[in-house]
């Protein structure tokens, strides 16, 4: 299986300003075998070391973070010498061991001729829980589910990978069929990594299901597991209403809906607690579109996404007969799985700030707006073919965008200010909107 991360932790090892480097990701998106793959890629050894219940590692970093002394002990410990050059170091569940992760100031510091990976299921949580925290002495990488393009690579569609890259829309849209088909696959394995590899390999619906339903009861066992007791039910009712709220034609997230009375300063700490550990994705309104659009944050209103729209598709128990119905798997859930689609794959590409956007009256609404440092960039999901964008029109009236975006299942069409670009093209709209910007349209 190929991830494009990895070309991202090539970079990192040649930078001379390299300092150890922290993979953040919700559990079972692929860390650890990302970070073995890399290591047997580029490198002579590595040396992998897993600090969950490892209790031996909690005493070799419970005294002083001498590096020497570090190195010393993880080499007895594996019983490989570690040649700085030639081995990648590899910190698994570091989170466990708050004092590993302290080290990582003293390795940057210290000794930065050693090449350390770090990773860790809810790394997230631990940085925010006041860890004693190298800030400015690490580097991040964040690694999320395979999205659409890794998909078609792992399902032996690399060429239709490399048609999108280069953006050869005439000769996509010949093949429109095979995208459409595949997307509609994608809608329903999702791209967690042990459900790709298995549809990849079986093409089995069934299994695919059985293989979502245990990742989510990992999830809910982390919940009980993790944290703090008096939190679990709140986190489950919140985790469990996303699949409901999203199916709302309004999907703002709404507390009331978890439950009659519902108030935000209830479920809080809970929602911190999902995001933290990248399990939902927040996507807050903006009311006006200025860069930077964080400045413009509406922090009371937001939409919620989970991390992956198979799993979003498992928790609302979506058949995999609708796969074989025509359109039906995009009309159903009112676009809640088209969203969400669209969502995960603009969350891949990198320094995308991604907001959504509605007037204060709440007449016009553009579903995302995304920030992309020079421009902003208003984007309308289509789950079908209708093709009606009151609201863009309406946003591009006040705003005058450079350009926007509609996305759906029609073919590429760029009109004046317009580009309809097909859902399983999204992860094209940065490069297209450079185009746009650099006037090669």
């Amino acid at each position: 299986m190929y991830r494009i991360a990895i070309e991202k932790l090539l970079k990192w090892k040649e930078s001379k300003r390299r300092k150890p480097l922290i993979i953040e990701g919700a559990r079972q998106v692929g860390k650890t075998w990302l970070m073995k793959e890399f290591g047997r890629q580029a490198y002579a050894d590595t040396v992998y070391i897993n600090f969950d219940s490892n209790s031996r590692m909690a005493e070799l970093f419970a005294s002083d973070l001498d590096t020497e002394r570090l190195i010393m002990g993880l080499e007895l410990y594996t019983g490989h010498k570690i040649d700085p050059d030639n081995t990648l170091l590899i910190f698994d569940e570091v989170q466990e061991v708050p004092r590993a992760l302290a080290s990582l100031k003293y390795f940057y510091e210290n000794a930065m001729q050693y090449h350390i990976v770090c990773a860790g299921s809810l790394l997230g949580i631990a940085l925010h829980e006041g860890t004693s925290f190298p800030v400015g002495k690490v580097d991040f990488l964040k690694l999320y589910p395979l999205s659409f393009k890794e998909f078609l690579l792992a399902t032996g569609k690399e060429r239709f990978a490399e048609l999108l890259d280069k953006r050869d829309f005439g000769m996509i849209t010949s093949f429109r069929q095979t995208y459409i088909d595949a997307l509609k696959h994608y809608y329903f394995v999702g791209g967690m990594p042990e459900a790709v590899q298995s549809f990849a390999e079986n093409r089995d619906f069934n299994e695919v299901r059985d293989i979502q339903k245990k990742i989510l009861a990992a999830y809910e066992q982390d919940f009980s597991k993790h944290a703090p007791n008096e939190i679990v039910p709140k986190i489950r009712m919140l985790w469990n209403s996303i699949p409901s709220q999203l199916a709302k034609k309004n999907k703002k997230f709404i507390y009331g809906l978890i439950r009659e009375g519902a108030r935000a300063k209830e479920y809080e700490t809970a929602l911190m607690w999902l995001s933290d550990c990248g399990l939902v994705y927040k996507v807050s309104r903006v009311n006006k579109a200025g860069i930077p659009l964080k400045a413009y944050e509406d922090l009371k209103a937001f939409k919620l996404f989970i991390v992956d729209v198979g799993l979003l598709g498992c928790m609302t128990g979506l058949r995999q007969r609708t796969l074989l119905d025509g359109n039906d798997l995009f009309a159903e859930f009112k676009g809640a799985l088209t969203e969400q689609y669209v969502c995960q794959q603009l969350k891949t590409i990198e320094d995308l700030g991604i907001y959504y956007y509605t007037n204060d009256r709440g007449s016009c609404e553009v579903d995302f707006v995304i920030d992309t440092g020079e421009q902003i960039i208003p984007v309308e999901v289509k789950a079908e073919v209708n093709l009606r964008a009151k609201s863009l029109k309406t946003y591009r009236e006040k705003f005058l965008p450079e350009v926007s975006f509609r996305t759906s299942m029609t073919d590429f069409k760029k009109e004046d200010w317009l580009v309809n670009l097909p859902l399983y093209a999204i992860e094209q709209i940065a490069k297209e909107a450079e185009e746009k910007e650099n006037g090669i349209y």
